[in-house]
């Protein structure tokens, strides 16, 4: 299924006979709570899912970072609670490039639901396009949404994402100034991963907020040294790629975009959260690789 869906084919698909169900995922590093701005107005129908609370365990929890995998079972129960149902089709959302939204879109991938899309320029394109929002809170049905044990989506662990950087491509979608090591607002240190390469999320967005059209993603990785697909294939060849970000949030974007370019890519969940944890590991710093 196409991972993004515009707002014209969301309108139509939302006045069908089977509408999907559309989940507002909105939250800011640092605040205020994505919930406040869900108050003020959203999409009609869409019920908000906390990043915090239902799309990752509690940090801390295990080697996982800043936010962690959810256990399967929290998962499935966050999902039923929004009304998700194992054979509908999910629209999510957020107002951040779609960076928040893709860790749902990805997870919901993870643990086997294949009818999920990202609403490509999210509430800001909704309402540029006229569309209407609401400040009423729906009360939906509980969902059948089932979680399977996980693994739909491949994932790294902090060796794997060594050996990525080493051996195939990993890409660190943090801002290029927390990849150089000049600023770290949040881990214990400035930085990147060894051998990584700095691919900010946002550098695939157009100014308007949506996803660049395929021929300008493709063209970007190739410029990042992902090496392009044989003429007529429809898929961007290896190597393995892997990408990174602070605790696993906005790199799923950046899987998202991988996947519209046709290459598949493993997200390292820890991210440099669950890196730079560790003092014994690695740390390079400038503009290079390293």
């Amino acid at each position: 299924m196409w991972p993004l869906i515009s707002v014209d084919d969301l309108k139509e698909r939302l006045g069908s006979n089977r509408p999907p169900v559309l989940l507002d995922v909105r939250w800011r590093l640092g605040g205020p709570p994505g919930i406040e701005a869900y108050h003020v107005s959203h999409l009609p129908g869409a019920v908000f899912v906390d990043l915090d609370n239902d799309l990752a365990a509690p940090a801390g929890s295990g080697a996982g970072g800043r936010h962690p995998l959810p256990e399967p079972g929290a998962f499935e129960a966050a999902m039923r609670a929004a009304g998700v149902n194992e054979d509908q089709q999910v629209v999510v959302y957020d107002d951040a490039g779609s960076t928040i939204a893709a860790r749902l879109w990805w997870l919901l991938r993870y643990f086997g639901h294949e009818q999920v899309a990202v609403l490509d320029g999210g509430l800001a394109a909704w309402t540029a396009a006229g569309q209407q929002v609401t400040a009423l809170i729906p009360r939906p049905a509980a969902g059948s949404f089932a979680a399977g044990a996980g693994g739909g989506m491949p994932v790294l662990g902090d060796d794997a994402a060594a050996k990525v950087a080493r051996s195939g491509l990993l890409f660190d979608a943090r801002a290029a100034e927390r990849y150089r090591g000049e600023v770290e607002p949040v881990d214990p240190a400035a930085g990147h991963i060894p051998g990584a390469i700095s691919a900010p999320a946002t550098g695939n967005l157009t100014p308007a907020g949506t996803f660049l059209p395929l021929p300008d993603l493709r063209a970007r990785f190739a410029a990042l040294g992902l090496r392009a697909a044989e003429s007529g294939a429809s898929a961007i060849a290896e190597p393995v790629v892997g990408v990174y970000c602070g605790s696993g949030v906005n790199a799923a974007q950046e899987v998202l975009a991988l996947e519209i370019a046709g290459q598949h890519a493993a997200l390292y969940v820890g991210s440099w959260s669950a890196w730079s944890a560790d003092p014994a590991r690695p740390v390079a710093t400038g503009p290079e690789p390293g």
